[in-house]
């Protein structure tokens, strides 16, 4: 049990128990899904984490994707050190902004300007709210399994039909709020169809993250995303993609890049902020143009283009292009793949790997790998409630959910690979 390997993160969960709600302040930290007690942890670094015990765990969460290079790379803490020396906030413009929005249009296909915040929800929030205001519709389209933050009209769980109106997935959400957001299936083009002849003259939007990672990882068919694409210009709707998890992580242009496919809207977070609150969405001038002070969709942020963010940010970006850290992580992905697929293979029950880039996720479903959500059933739940604490045992830190994605990072390497793929097949065989 977790209170044996940490007795102080124990102490520790008691106390937040007390004065946080659940604990946590993010519900997946909670370890509701695995059971047990979360980890406090007290430091990190390169691809280790320590718990407030001082026990070592190589790390797979990367704190759910920023840390692209790794905990506390040096140049990183370095550019940031200096950064704080001249002020944490100015609520006024910086240079730094301006150098990291000019990355970010230079990089992405079809972002020609963005706008700064300071989380991935705010950043969808605000491009929907875009989105809407230059087409002057009010319908938004999402997919069954993608997340999208925690936006009051993007908590909405999918029906039984191929399109639904949807109903609150979270309670403090009326369902007016959501009234004008249609939720579709992964994968299924003719759905889509449907929903655009029916309704395509009121949809402002479809958003979707083009590589669906918050449900598991859902790899989505090429052929389906250019559906997309060819729908919403043809009826006049905007695309968004959200790139929060993927932008600049699956390539310096995202997934669009690797993709070939060129949104109207992109959202990005995560690698951007290099471990700080980093949020960003950006698209077309003639869109982003609808926005205050030059035009009439407002939007604001008291730490938006906050200077040291903005420094994180630069040096982790920098450091990818002078590194070759794109190539690096996707050798490292393929690597990482040709070492778990024979201990999967082997394992006493169904295991799946599914990798994208430097993304990858087991997948316990017994009829494969899914590819639009599905639910797991409570047997499979339960062998990976009993693989995160085997893991766990030996000192392997991965998501405590069956449904969230590892992240690798330019700090795991060759031995890193062999440490995970040993720990792997010990932990399949002890609780088989």
């Amino acid at each position: 049990m977790t209170e044996e390997r940490s007795p102080r993160s124990a102490a520790l969960y008691a106390r937040a128990c007390r004065v946080i709600p659940g604990g946590v302040n993010s519900p997946v930290r909670a370890f509701r899904a695995v059971g047990g007690t979360p980890l406090f942890i007290a430091r990190g670094a390169g691809a280790q984490v320590f718990d407030v015990d001082g026990r070592a765990y190589l790390d797979f969460v990367g704190s759910w994707g920023p840390l692209i290079a790794g905990h506390a790379h040096p140049t990183v803490v370095a550019a940031v050190t200096e950064a704080l020396g001249r002020g944490m906030t100015y609520g006024a413009p910086c240079a730094a902004e301006v150098e990291l929005a000019e990355r970010i249009v230079a990089a992405y296909p079809a972002v020609e300007q963005v706008r700064l915040v300071s989380s991935g929800t705010e950043a969808v929030m605000s491009a929907i709210r875009v989105a809407r205001a230059f087409t002057q519709r009010d319908l938004i389209v999402k997919f069954a399994g993608c997340y999208h933050g925690h936006a009051d009209h993007l908590l909405v769980a999918a029906g039984s039909g191929l399109a639904t109106f949807g109903r609150p997935s979270s309670a403090g959400v009326p369902e007016p709020f959501i009234a004008c957001t249609r939720v579709l299936p992964l994968d299924e083009e003719a759905a889509v169809e449907e929903l655009f002849v029916r309704e395509g003259a009121r949809i402002a939007a479809v958003i979707i993250e083009p590589v669906p990672a918050n449900h598991g990882l859902l790899p989505q068919r090429r052929a389906f995303l250019q559906t997309l694409r060819k729908l919403t210009q043809q009826h006049g709707a905007l695309l968004i993609f959200d790139e929060v998890i993927s932008g600049f992580r699956l390539g310096r242009g995202g997934a669009a890049e690797r993709l070939g496919i060129a949104p109207d809207l992109a959202t990005f977070g995560k690698v951007i902020g290099g471990g700080m609150p980093v949020g960003a969405f950006g698209g077309a001038r003639r869109v982003m143009a609808r926005l205050a002070p030059d035009g009439d969709t407002y939007q604001a942020g008291t730490l938006s283009g906050n200077p040291v963010a903005m420094t994180a940010g630069l040096a982790t970006l920098d450091l990818l292009s002078r590194e070759a850290g794109w190539e690096r992580l996707e050798a490292l992905g393929a690597e990482l793949e040709q070492m778990l697929q024979p201990v999967i293979s082997a394992a006493p029950f169904p295991v799946h790997l599914v990798r994208v880039g430097s993304l990858f996720w087991l997948s316990l479903h017994g009829a494969g790998a899914p590819r639009t959500a599905a639910t797991l059933t409570a047997a499979e739940s339960a062998r990976f409630a009993a693989l995160f604490h085997a893991m766990l045992d030996r000192r392997i830190y991965l998501p405590p959910s069956a449904y969230e994605a590892c992240f690798l990072s330019l700090a795991h390497g060759p031995s890193e690979l062999t440490r995970l793929a040993e720990a792997l097949r010990e932990s399949l065989t002890a609780i088989a």
